[in-house]
């Protein structure tokens, strides 16, 4: 955990104080600096990646702490130990629930900052994270984009699409129609939780992967599908280790995710970007379609695309590690033959 000794300033102007961000780290930091990891997490993931990147990062996998320094902070408004809407507000004494001030991608990616400073990281092999991670990394490599060796975004995009940002304000109706939301409590909007995840489902996962894992057996069903079962159990789940505000929160983050913002465009700010970059995506990704990866590697100077078939659609980011594995690991030896050959030729 580290604790920011600073007001926090938030891109709308407002302040936290003794902001806290929680983060793991994984193996050690060679004596050059140069074998730096870091994962930027989706929207109700946490600093656990070994975790819940099973497969991709750990032992014998292709991310693994005994050749890579990985770090991977909690963002801003998650419940997983960095300040957020449960933390105690410095003025009154109580928590913050609703009168946490509304903070955005950049807002995350300066707490990613702070917490470089703090572990004394200058430079990143490679920055790497999918979907609202994706949206983190791509906004860091514009930020600082002499602090980033590689880039690999996946199932993210430029500016969040007004798809997007329709399925998050359809979770969030549903979530403020439980009224225990406004109650002030830590459990409160539970049920409307878990019906926003049940809304969220459905954008991550696919017709395909609902009929393969499932379909009904038999015939004779009327009710208590396996399907509706599904649906009941992840969201029991979900409000099981997470809570409203901050999903509430963090939807609004990902809708204010446009890298345009403040620039002179779009396609400028992209053009910031000097990582060797890696740009995957989900073929039948639903929430972000193909075609947002396409753009971004359009856009980005030298960027590589790749496109993944999966049923799981959306969530293929953290499934198809397999398949990861093998482009994200051709991709990093090519950037690094391609950085040997620069060198030699500027010797």
């Amino acid at each position: 955990m580290h604790q920011h000794t600073k007001s926090f300033q938030l891109e709308n102007g407002e302040q936290l104080e003794n902001l806290q961000i929680a983060y793991h780290t994984y193996g050690t930091l060679n004596e050059q600096k140069n074998n730096v990891i870091w994962v930027c997490h989706a929207l109700t993931a946490n600093a656990d990646v070994l975790d819940w990147w099973k497969g991709l990062f750990g032992e014998n996998s292709l991310f693994n702490p005994n050749d890579h320094y990985i770090i991977c902070a909690n963002v801003l408004g998650s419940h997983y130990g960095s300040t957020n809407p449960l933390s105690t507000n410095t003025v009154n004494g109580l928590p913050y629930y609703l009168s946490f001030p509304q903070f955005t991608i950049r807002d995350l990616v300066s707490a990613h900052q702070i917490l470089a400073s703090h572990l004394e990281i200058n430079h990143i092999k490679v920055l790497i994270g999918g979907s609202l991670g994706g949206q983190q990394a791509l906004e860091w490599s514009i930020a600082e984009p002499n602090k980033i060796e590689n880039l690999v975004i996946m199932a993210t995009n430029a500016v969040h699409s007004p798809w997007g940002i329709a399925f998050n304000e359809s979770q969030r109706l549903a979530i403020t129609t439980d009224r225990t939301f406004f109650a002030n409590k830590p459990n409160g909007g539970a049920k409307g939780l878990k019906t926003a995840r049940s809304i969220a489902l459905l954008s991550y996962r696919t017709y395909s992967a609902y009929g393969n894992t499932q379909l009904e057996s038999v015939n004779e069903k009327t009710d208590n599908f396996r399907a509706s079962s599904y649906q009941n159990y992840q969201g029991e789940k979900l409000i099981n280790r997470f809570n409203a505000y901050s999903y509430y929160y963090l939807t609004k983050a990902m809708d204010s995710h446009n890298v345009g913002r403040n620039r002179k465009s779009i396609i400028d700010a992209l053009k910031e970007i000097k990582a060797n970059t890696l740009v995957i995506g989900i073929e039948n990704d639903v929430l972000f379609p193909l075609t947002e990866q396409k753009f971004l590697a359009d856009h980005i100077e030298d960027a590589q695309f790749c496109a993944l078939k999966s049923d799981y659609g959306h969530d293929g980011f953290l499934i198809e590690t397999d398949a990861l594995t093998h482009v994200i690991g051709n991709f990093i030896k090519d950037s690094t033959n391609k950085k040997i050959i620069k060198f030699n030729k500027t010797a």
